[in-house]
């Protein structure tokens, strides 16, 4: 298990990212958003999108191969319900200065669905240039 995890050190570290920008105090705007109306679910697929990415990265790595596995998709997809559902536990019950969305977990697994869709996307085209 510590040997999978030696691979996965880029995705922990996105991780310890992703939940200290996540539960920060923001400064007050107006309107919708940061820059935009939006910007905070833009940024909640873009955060999510790539920590499935370095996962994906990680099982690589690890696997020594481009294999495609449904148990991996699986998995991966778990980590992201796990680590999105956490923070906004977080932001109902400790960090009360940022809100609790469901949209902002929605956001969440928007971004790892994309990422899984590229994984297999770029595997079924790298599986079939192989065997042409």
């Amino acid at each position: 298990m510590f040997k999978a995890l030696k691979h996965q050190k880029w995705a922990i570290f996105w991780t310890a990212v992703i939940l200290v920008l996540c539960n920060m105090r923001m400064p007050e705007t107006k309107g919708g958003g940061f820059f935009f109306e939006g910007f905070d679910k833009m940024t909640h697929m873009g955060f999510f999108f790539v920590l499935s990415v370095l996962l994906f990265y990680g099982k690589i790595k690890y696997q020594h191969n481009f294999g495609f596995r449904t148990l991996t998709i699986f998995k991966i997809l778990l980590i992201n319900v796990a680590i999105g559902g956490g923070i906004e536990l977080l932001q109902w019950k400790v960090f009360t200065y940022r809100s609790a969305e469901w949209w902002d977990f929605g956001c969440d697994m928007l971004g790892a669905c994309m990422a899984v869709f590229s994984y297999v996307l770029l595997h079924k085209l790298n599986f079939n240039e192989k065997t042409s």
